[in-house]
């Protein structure tokens, strides 16, 4: 009686607040001949969405590039095909300095996936340098001091699981578990968190489609655990977390590197449409940042990617693989749903051009207990942020940190060291808006650029 009274006031509390920003992310595909340009994207996202993680399939630069002062979170991925090469240092060392060090830590890059489903889809000579592969690139992330900032972690299908129903019974495939044993020890070593792709689409039937889209149903008892489960995502997850403790890694975070609904399908397909979709992702929102979280992880919140951000034409496959986005490539919605800041509900952004195809700043957010930090543009020329750098320092700040030998020297970028000097002006001087102007080469984010040892 006690729990079901907590868990209906936690509940009630969340409707009343509405959507949390914080923990909702999305998934951006590139498998498409029509999407607008990059920075475009990042721009619609900041200004007119909750969205403030985007997760990837590539280390696309001029994404990354694009993505640059946002403070989205970004998370990276290595191909599976990658994954021998990453287990040799030297690789390693050179896909990060490639790769990631030009764009920290003007992009807030946090995770890099080493491959995707790789141990329920690849061969065993990929699968079995996977663990490897990922502590190899770790190390090298720790050589440019970035291992503090930049996690590295591999998501996974339903697939490793030998048994999930009741949930409390959740196993891994015995053929797996010395892996998965030795992945989630690098996981918990590192602060990394156990990501899985759980779509409750691919799993429902007909009798049980109810339970799939969060509606009032009959549910289903656990009589392991005692535990009635009223919805099948709940059920994955913590079908998920059983194997974990079974292997005693209770205590390693679970994300949700993909979930989804389509918006359209073949002929005669039942329940994928922009109706389904909606109503799925809508209530997948509400329920991953409610704080109910699941029977046996109870009180939080998911980390949770929508998969995808637009429909991709060129996806192989049924149509309903061309059908997951979130958006058409114009930037107009496929659906309602309630991801979009102070639009009451409605279907569209309210500072959202679609003649102009440009979105209309908003006032930054803040966050931090209300700090913000000074940044440069992209796009600033290097000329105009080394003439930045040296007024702040000659005006006698301390620019000892970006010096040889300082714990903000590397990336040695003058983009890099301009960050950390504009900056210090910004903060020494008042954090006033004309502060951070730099002969309109400033930039003012709510997000903490820190990095490692590089306190900003």
């Amino acid at each position: 009686m006690e729990k079901t009274f907590i868990y209906t006031f936690v509940l009630i509390s969340f409707l009343i607040q509405g959507v949390v920003e914080g923990n909702i992310g999305v998934n951006y595909g590139t498998v498409a001949d029509n999407l607008p340009p990059p920075s475009q994207v990042a721009r619609f996202l900041l200004d007119n969405t909750i969205i403030n993680r985007v997760k990837l399939y590539d280390t696309n630069q001029e994404i990354l590039q694009a993505f640059a002062h946002t403070g989205i979170e970004i998370t990276v991925a290595v191909p599976n095909n990658l994954i021998p090469h990453l287990a040799s240092l030297k690789f390693s060392q050179q896909w990060v300095k490639t790769n990631i060090v030009p764009h920290v830590p003007a992009t807030n890059i946090v995770r890099i996936l080493v491959g995707n489903e790789v141990i329920s889809t690849t061969d065993h000579s990929i699968a079995s340098r996977l663990v490897l592969a990922m502590q190899t690139l770790h190390v090298a992330l720790v050589g440019e001091d970035l291992d503090r900032r930049i996690k590295v972690s591999t998501p996974h299908s339903l697939g490793i699981l030998s048994s999930s129903s009741p949930p409390s019974s959740g196993r891994f495939k015995q053929e797996n578990v010395a892996l998965i044993k030795q992945l989630l020890g690098f996981l918990q070593a590192t602060g990394s968190p156990f990501m899985i792709n759980p779509y409750p689409f691919f799993g429902y039937s007909g009798d049980t489609l109810d339970y799939a889209m969060f509606r009032p149903n009959s549910g289903v008892f656990d009589e392991i655990s005692d535990h009635k489960y009223t919805n099948m995502l709940d059920a994955q997850l913590d079908a998920t977390y059983s194997a974990m403790k079974q292997l005693g890694f209770e205590d390693v975070e679970i994300v949700i590197a993909e979930t989804g609904w389509p918006s359209k399908g073949d002929p005669g397909q039942a329940h994928v449409d922009t109706e389904s979709a909606s109503e799925f992702n809508g209530k997948l929102i509400k329920h991953v940042m409610s704080g109910l979280g699941t029977p046996l992880m109870p009180n939080k919140t998911f980390e949770t990617y929508i998969f995808a951000l637009f429909n991709e034409n060129l996806k192989p496959g049924p149509t309903s693989e061309r059908n997951f986005g979130l958006f058409k490539p114009d930037m107009t919605p496929v659906y309602h749903v309630d991801i979009f800041r102070h639009n009451g509900g409605s279907t569209s952004p309210t500072n959202w051009n679609p003649d102009r195809g440009v979105p209309v700043r908003s006032p930054v957010p803040k966050t931090n207990g209300g700090k913000t930090w000074c940044i440069p543009k992209t796009g600033a020329s290097e000329k105009t942020l080394q003439a930045n750098i040296d007024y702040v320092c000659g005006l006698g700040l301390d620019c000892q940190p970006i010096l040889e030998g300082g714990r903000c020297f590397y990336p040695n970028s003058v983009h890099a060291h301009a960050a950390y000097a504009m900056n210090a002006y910004y903060q020494a001087t008042g954090q006033h808006e004309y502060d951070c102007d730099f002969r309109g080469t400033g930039f003012i984010t709510p997000s903490n650029p820190s990095y490692g040892r590089c306190k900003y």
